[in-house]
């Protein structure tokens, strides 16, 4: 015979008037209430709110109970699955707990919106009992579960964590969340790469020079630095680039880029020209080069140094032209100038100025006289485009602010490197700031800047003072979102790690 209302409420008057040492004598009035979600949506209702209220009093009934919570958690009626789940963590006490975590991530799998609302605020409620068993369950799903649960898991992870406060979040429970994370490092795409960098980056644990420098060494075994680079391939370009960017705001005078700066000389530079975009609108060779020279002040002692700045110097060359060829009567041969691309030119200059200041010697012993005569030629080139386009840049920027100021922020920076380089012998110690990261303004002092003539002389220029930005000032380069890859299913996890967001 089906349980009515009248009987739930009954049953649930006695209930409610026993006293607790006689609980036991009324364990058929409890098995009544249970027994209320096998009735109509009204009965399931009422057993989903009378059921939590005496589970801790029936111990003996506590899996029957849990599974007939968890039948209205699964009903076809949605108002009934949210009334379930909403009572669903008072259930979570003693060894229930992480069953309890298992159930609500499971449930996260749910399309409807106030459901899923209803999931993440239970999960939030259990956190606050039992954080770490909480997290048992959650990490149980994401290692074993299935895609759509670890996905949304780990996406509850990435936003819930960092709300969480410092009581519920204890060193215990930060370090159980660390050591269960390199766990699931071990086999991700890279959007679960980039959701659970963030999760541990939060850590407070991790705010320390060792605790960056942990993060830095999950990076490293993320991007295969070990392994030479595919440039033809895609997905190891921007698994690359990923693995950068997450790597980026980590670097310090104390937490160096050595390695990442190695790769990019040794394996990155050489193909450059190679490097397939993982997205059509990127500019991958521009975005490269903006990430090494943003790793670039970071970099500790290299083994090969002189190597590596080479290579640098070699690349620069490339991206500096030759002034075109006259003919007898003084006019250029070709009909137009060479292209000066400053974006480029600003970063590669960056980037050797700042490892050239480990190798000062570098144009004096190691570079040979024909060599370094081109480099001057180049240079000068180069130098006297610049004061041209510096000059009509000026005119064009009248009256404008914001973003359109930015090109000459990148001239600012080419033009103090220069100076640098013209020294005789050259010279690397100006402070220069990238273009795209913000300098404070009340501190910034505008740089002279010196006409072609002088620039060209090869002559030295008085060296222009710029204050170095404040270490919290620092900002890392955010490239917007794009997509990763369409073979992604295709993969298995490893091969299709680290999704991006390119940057234009």
């Amino acid at each position: 015979m089906a349980v009515t209302i009248e009987d739930l409420y009954r049953n649930y008057g006695i209930l409610a008037d026993a006293l607790p040492f006689f609980f036991l004598q009324h364990k058929d009035a409890y098995q009544v209430i249970l027994d209320g979600v096998k009735g109509g949506p009204k009965e399931k209702r009422l057993a989903a709110q009378f059921i939590p209220k005496f589970f801790s009093s029936f111990p003996e009934l506590a899996d029957a109970a849990i599974n007939a919570q968890l039948d209205l958690c699964e009903d076809e009626d949605v108002s009934i699955r949210r009334q379930a789940i909403k009572e669903l963590p008072r259930f979570a006490t003693g060894e229930n707990i992480l069953r309890v975590a298992d159930i609500l991530t499971q449930l996260l799998q749910t399309d409807d919106t106030a459901e899923f609302n209803q999931v993440n605020a239970s999960l939030i409620s259990i956190f606050k009992i039992d954080a770490k068993g909480t997290l048992g369950g959650l990490f149980s799903q994401i290692l074993q579960g299935e895609d759509i649960v670890r996905e949304r898991a780990i996406k509850f992870l990435s936003a819930k964590l960092k709300t969480l406060p410092e009581d519920v979040m204890t060193k215990e429970v930060e370090d159980y969340v660390f050591a269960e994370t390199k766990k699931v490092l071990e086999d991700v795409t890279g959007e679960e790469f980039v959701l659970l960098m963030r999760v541990v980056s939060g850590l407070r644990v991790l705010q320390t020079v060792n605790g960056r420098q942990q993060l830095v060494e999950l990076v490293v075994e993320q991007a295969f630095l070990e392994q030479a680079l595919n440039p033809a391939d895609p997905d190891t370009v921007d698994r690359l680039l990923q693995c950068t960017r997450q790597a980026l705001p980590l670097f310090s005078k104390n937490v160096h880029s050595t390695r990442f700066v190695t790769y990019f000389c040794e394996h990155v530079l050489p193909n450059l020209s190679a490097l397939t975009s993982p997205v059509a609108e990127l500019d991958i060779q521009l975005e490269v080069l903006k990430l090494l020279a943003e790793m670039s002040p970071f970099c500790g002692d290299m083994e090969k140094l002189e190597a590596n700045v080479n290579m640098l110097f070699t690349k620069l060359l490339e991206f500096m032209p030759l002034p075109p060829e006259e003919v007898e009567n003084g006019e250029n041969s070709a009909n137009e100038e060479p292209k000066l691309q400053f974006s480029y030119v600003e970063c590669l200059l960056f980037s050797f100025h700042q490892l050239g200041k480990k190798l000062p010697d570098f144009l004096l012993d190691k570079v040979d006289a024909e060599r370094l005569k081109d480099f001057k030629i180049r240079l000068q080139y180069f130098a006297r485009g610049l004061q041209v386009y510096i000059r009509q840049l000026r005119v064009a920027l009248q009256g404008k602010t914001g973003d359109a100021l930015k090109t000459e922020e990148v001239t600012t920076t080419i033009n103090l490197t220069l100076i640098d380089l013209f020294h005789n012998p050259p010279s690397f110690k100006s402070t220069v700031t990238l273009s795209w990261k913000p300098v404070q303004k009340s501190e910034a002092v505008a740089p002279k800047r010196p006409s072609g003539e002088e620039m060209g002389s090869g002559g030295s220029t008085k060296k222009q003072i710029s204050p170095q930005p404040r270490r919290d000032a620092r900002q890392i380069y955010n490239p917007p979102s794009g997509k990763y890859s369409s073979n992604e299913n295709s993969l298995p996890k490893k091969q299709q790690t680290f999704q991006d967001t390119p940057a234009a």
